[in-house]
């Protein structure tokens, strides 16, 4: 695959990742969720949006307002889904991931 955008950061693929986790279910607060859940790394809400609307610019990812919920007070939600080109450029992550550790697999911390 010829790639026509640079790489993606380690935070916009764990964020694609996410999303695509997430399915229906791919808001802010459970994508911070889940990326604490899996990173153990905290991250501010605030911290999420910009990347978020990168990747939106990047056309890796679309979003929609949900109707008001009752909820929260009449607020809506914001929804991310993963795009076709979204997809691809993190099968191209995985394949890249996959070629750097080729090779690597007897590495261990205790053979230094």
């Amino acid at each position: 695959m010829k790639r026509g955008n640079a790489m993606l950061s380690r935070r916009e693929e764990n964020i694609l990742l996410a999303v695509w986790k997430l399915d229906e279910e791919a808001y802010a607060i459970p994508i911070l969720k889940y990326l604490a859940e899996v990173t153990g790394e905290s991250v501010s809400i605030g911290g999420i949006y910009v990347p978020l609307d990168r990747l939106i610019r990047k056309g890796l990812l679309t979003s929609w307002q949900s109707e008001p919920l009752p909820e929260r007070g009449g607020m809506s939600r914001r929804y991310y889904k993963l795009t076709k080109k979204g997809r691809e450029e993190l099968v191209e992550a995985r394949k890249v991931n996959d070629r750097l550790w080729d090779g690597l697999q007897d590495l261990s911390l205790e053979a230094e």
